[in-house]
């Protein structure tokens, strides 16, 4: 097996750089001549903009422009739409807001940008942002989506209704009534998924440049894919996408973030084209908390319904998803179509009816977060299935083997209409089972209540719907100095992609991995690019790399024939070289990609360079899988949580790279036990956000997480050459259901059936505290 190939733990590349503090980030990056940009922004959640007054500003000393909405809708600059397009129950279009990078004649949340002053300094800038003087009458506000559609509820916008975007709608009606109907069992729970942060390390930047003989604009920022980016800033600004280059470096973290477009690199562009110089925008960290989008947020009821011996008949899911203040993007998504797709997991459920509401709220918007849907739609699976065990009286465990798909099942079509190609659900669960020494836990339990501590355990079983591989692009370039080149349109912002990607090329084409290159972060160089996230990075681009190293070998076995002077047909592939069969005379793809670049006197009908670059058309969906089991303990006391167990076994087919996966598993459960335990956007009643800070939100440290507990067993995908399933939202989407579930086994002996997350020792306090009482949770 090869050190460097597919299947080794190679450390990454990408690592040293990092460590020794020479990451190029983008704020790290300056252009002669520069100036800054500041927003200013709205410091009530709604209301009326009546003057934004900018006089004395302009006079201050260093400032170059200060510009509203106006300026911008004036020079062209078009709306923010949804890239996501859905219809409603009744057929309708989703309703699009209106949003502009500036505020026009409303506001409608704390932080909406109103105003952008650019200076020859930061000093400078920030002084007048805050000498503008915006005038705003305040409208009555509303939070919380259930009372946001209600009849009389404050509209954030007049032509939406109900501030209702999307009533959305998948499933049968009348066959899910029929099942309820006819069930044996019917088990209910309310249950909320929490606004979450994102906080990625590094904060949004950009370094914009405009040439006015060129009328080329180019755009440094942190993003997850410079393609689909520049496609989306050449329609704001109004033109034609090749006269936008977006660069991208090193990238601190995203985590669905940094997908699409935000209203300040806008304002960053246009100010440098007015201007004829370059301007650069760095948030600071306050301002993240309400300017950057937030995650998860949605409300369910949900109901299952069983037979007589615990079957599954009908999974019903109504509720809302809390798009904050405007449609972003993905808004829409993670609370309908991802819901669908998810909630079934890897269950047989022969009735699925999912009604879900995207409502607009004063809040900060929502966009994509780690997962987008699918921790929620397994989320409301396995927190339905343990309350059905409580109900029904049938083990947990037994009550999910009992309705697993089985191999011998698959292809397994769906309610979502997707069919799963591999896995083996139930053999992954008892190996989990056994690895978490589940035998042993009711003595363990037994342990900590004689130390005034509740114990539980959480299963969490899931199978999630990737993105699937978008249509991609792969190049391979044999380079001068003895490199090669590798060229795609996902990009790395932290998942070890040059390592990773590294290794399946050496693999398929034995080049020395210390050879390899990868090139993401130029848009000019990338032909079509899809972008990383949805865990289809290594689906796409490994795809994409596969199918252009087929065309490198059989462009190389012409190729070798005319420098070994044999017949193409005696040409053979192996272990990197090109040999003529039966005898010892060969060539490595180095040397000949060497040969090919330098000779003046290959035949007019045989290529003239082994270089490829292709446009590969996505394969499938892949569905990875799981089974995590945590343990928790909870002081009665105080009701302080403590995660002291953590095992898991998964399922991402092909493992490219065990360290690296691993790495990717840790700290999706992280992620898990910060939204669990202690995450959450607070905002009081008149829409400031009360956890602004890191001193008032509480992010997941290195104390929170145990030592994890790993186990892999992989079922290689059926949709793509290299079997991969993709791993990037995995950790998280185990981690929901695993922690939950344990929180509330550790106080189901008081009597407690749900709590909210985050399950804060405040609230397990407060439930302990009313169990006793005799008051039902």
């Amino acid at each position: 097996m090869m050190k460097f190939g597919v299947g080794q733990p190679v450390p990454r590349t990408e690592d040293p750089v990092l460590l020794r503090g020479q990451g190029r980030y983008t704020d790290d990056i300056s252009a002669p001549d520069q100036v800054y940009l500041v927003m200013v922004r709205s410091p009530v959640a709604h209301g009326l903009i009546r003057t934004i007054d900018t006089a004395h500003a302009r006079t201050m000393p260093g400032v170059l422009g200060i510009w509203t909405a106006t300026d911008l809708r004036q020079a062209g600059l078009g709306p923010f739409t949804s890239i996501v397009s859905l219809q409603g129950r009744d057929g309708t279009p989703f309703r699009q807001p209106e949003r502009w990078a500036l505020a026009t004649d409303r506001v409608r949340y704390v932080g909406d940008p109103v105003a952008c002053v650019a200076a020859v300094s930061l000093t400078a800038a920030r002084d007048a942002a805050e000498a503008v003087v915006v005038e705003i009458d305040q409208l009555p506000v509303v939070f919380d989506p259930a009372e946001a559609v209600r009849p009389g509820a404050p509209l954030l916008f007049d032509d939406i209704p109900n501030n209702t975007v999307l009533d959305f709608h998948s499933g049968d009606s009348a066959r899910t009534e029929a099942a309820f109907a006819a069930a044996a069992h019917v088990v209910r729970l309310s249950l909320a998924d929490s606004r979450i942060i994102i906080n990625p390390m590094e904060l949004r930047s950009c370094l914009a440049t405009y040439d006015p003989t060129a009328d080329h604009w180019t755009l440094q920022t942190p993003c997850q894919g410079v393609h689909a980016v520049r496609n989306e800033l050449a329609t704001l600004l109004g033109t034609d996408a090749a006269r936008v280059t977006v660069l991208t470096g090193h990238v601190g973290g995203s985590f669905g973030m940094r997908i699409s477009m935000f209203p300040e690199p806008l304002c960053a562009l246009y100010a440098a084209r007015a201007l004829g110089r370059p301007v650069k925008w760095t948030e600071e960290r306050t301002p993240s908390f309400v300017s950057d989008t937030h995650g998860r947020a949605q409300q369910y009821n949900a109901a299952l319904a069983l037979d007589a011996e615990g079957r599954f008949l009908a999974l019903q899911i109504e509720g809302y998803g809390d798009l904050g203040a405007y449609l972003t993007a993905y808004g829409m998504l993670p609370a309908t179509r991802s819901i669908v797709i998810n909630s079934c997991s890897m269950y047989r459920l022969p009735v699925l009816d999912v009604a879900m509401r995207c409502v607009l709220t004063n809040k900060s918007p929502v966009g994509a977060y780690r997962g987008a849907g699918r921790p929620e739609g397994n989320y409301i699976m396995e927190r339905l299935i343990d309350e059905a065990a409580r109900l029904t009286g049938i083990d947990r465990i037994e009550l999910r083997r009992r309705n697993q798909v089985t191999p011998a099942e698959l292809p397994y079509k769906a309610q979502s209409g997707l069919v799963y190609d591999s896995g083996d659900f139930t053999g992954l669960m008892e190996e989990a089972l056994e690895a978490a020494d589940v035998t042993g836990f009711e003595a363990r339990r037994a342990d900590a209540s004689t130390r005034g501590r509740l114990r539980g355990l959480g299963i969490g079983c899931f199978l999630e719907a990737t993105s699937g591989g978008t249509t991609e692009m792969g190049a391979i370039r044999f380079e001068e100095n003895g490199t090669v080149t590798i060229i795609t349109g996902t990009l790395d912002y932290g998942q070890g992609h040059t390592t990773s990607i590294g290794q399946i090329v050496s693999s398929h084409l034995g080049i020395p991995f210390d050879l390899i290159r990868l090139r993401q972060g130029n848009s000019d160089e990338i032909v079509f690019g899809g972008g990383s996230g949805g865990s289809r990075s290594m689906i796409s681009s490994g795809t994409a790399v596969i199918a252009a190293g087929n065309e490198v070998i059989e462009k190389g076995r012409l190729l070798a024939g005319w420098a070994l002077e044999a017949d193409t047909r005696d040409i053979e592939f192996s272990a990197g070289r090109f040999g003529v069969v039966g005898t010892d005379r060969m060539i490595s793809v180095i040397e000949l990609g060497r040969k090919v670049r330098e000779a003046r006197d290959i035949p007019d009908d045989l290529p003239k360079t082994l270089d490829v670059s292709l446009v590969n058309e996505g394969p499938g969906v892949t569905f990875p899988n799981g089974c995590h089991i945590s343990e928790v303990e909870i002081d009665e006391a105080t009701g302080e949580v403590e995660v002291v167990s953590y095992v898991m076994v998964n399922d991402i087919g092909t493992i490219i790279n065990p360290l690296l996966l691993e790495g990717q598993l840790h700290g999706g459960v992280v992620q898990g036990i910060g939204q669990i335990l202690l995450e959450n956007a607070v905002f009081d009643e008149n829409g400031q956000l009360l956890s602004g800070s890191f001193m008032d939100y509480a992010m997941p440290r290195a104390d929170h997480a145990p030592r994890f507990v790993v186990r892999h067993r992989p079922q290689p995908a059926k949709t793509n050459p290299l079997g991969v399933k993709g791993v990037g939202e995995a950790g998280c989407t185990g981690s929901l259901s695993s922690l939950m579930n344990a929180v509330v086994d550790a106080l189901s002996p008081l009597g407690v059936r749900n709590i909210d997350m985050p399950a804060t020792p405040e609230r397990i306090w407060q439930a302990i505290a009313a169990a006793k009482s005799g008051q039902i949770q």
